[in-house]
């Protein structure tokens, strides 16, 4: 059973793992080289958990302690009870959820890993806004992809925010990093997936004429929003294809693109 222990010093070492959450920098630097993450909201928190996370301590104001009693009784790691103003103090924003976790990371499996067992694969370049990044997983989890790969200059999926907008999914699609840029997607045509460059040229074929979900294995590429994908990853691909468009409107928000393409290359939907 974890140890209930009211903090009332904003200062208090013990809630180290929580200080500074909105200083972006300053998590992006800290968070994977302390091996930490943070988990938001009681569902957030259940969900990494049961995806095997352990748990370093939560920070809950007092009306949590009851709510999250069951996974307070399950874990031995030390359980913070403060104010909703010290958590303001210490985290630098108003917990509106009440509720944090910080979580050890896992070590990430290696792209080869992930290829040997996967046929739809998402794989991103230079995303790195992390509401983008969750709303993606979030995406990719539903509708059935198996893994992500990310280029090495990608956001982390494992940013609080990321977290947070993607419910958690980013815990149930496995994802890892390609070592180098462009030159790691050799590997995923290697592994016999035709990889396929979303892009809204209109030299692209429609996803439609694509028929993503007919192929074998297929490896959807996702630029960053604005400048999509670079002209290096573009000559990459075995294929352009981009999403039909109509009243005059040019592209989709990256997050919104992906949940449609990845509606396309699921299998088991209508005509499938």
């Amino acid at each position: 059973m974890a140890d209930l222990i009211t903090v009332e010093d904003p200062d208090d070492p013990r809630l180290r793992d929580y200080t500074g959450l909105t200083d972006v920098e300053l998590r992006r630097k800290r968070e994977p080289a302390e091996g930490l993450f943070i988990a938001e909201g009681e569902k957030v928190i259940r969900r990494a958990k049961d995806a095997g996370y352990e748990m370093r301590s939560m920070l809950l104001s007092a009306k949590w302690v009851d709510v999250m009693r069951d996974v307070i009784d399950e874990l031995p790691a030390p359980v913070y009870a403060v104010s909703p103003e010290l958590a303001e103090r210490v985290t630098g924003y108003h917990v509106h959820r009440g509720a944090l976790a910080s979580m050890q990371r896992k070590p990430l499996p290696t792209a080869d890993e992930l290829l040997r067992t996967t046929r739809r694969v998402v794989v991103m370049e230079s995303v790195n806004d992390h509401t983008n990044i969750g709303a993606i997983f979030r995406s990719a989890a539903a509708l059935g992809m198996d893994a992500v790969l990310l280029s090495p200059d990608c956001a982390d999926p494992l940013y609080r925010r990321s977290v947070k907008v993607s419910m958690g999914a980013v815990f149930s699609v496995p994802y890892a990093r390609l070592d180098a840029w462009p030159k790691g997607l050799d590997a995923v045509r290697e592994a016999g997936f035709k990889l396929l460059a979303l892009t809204p040229d209109e030299k692209a074929a429609t996803i439609d004429e694509a028929a993503p979900h007919r192929l074998e294995r297929v490896a959807l590429m996702l630029g960053a929003e604005g400048d999509g994908l670079s002209t290096q990853a573009l000559v990459a691909a075995d294929e352009w294809v981009r999403i039909p468009m109509a009243h005059g409107v040019d592209s989709l928000n990256v997050g919104a693109a992906a949940a449609v393409a990845f509606y396309a290359v699921a299998t088991g939907r209508p005509g499938a």
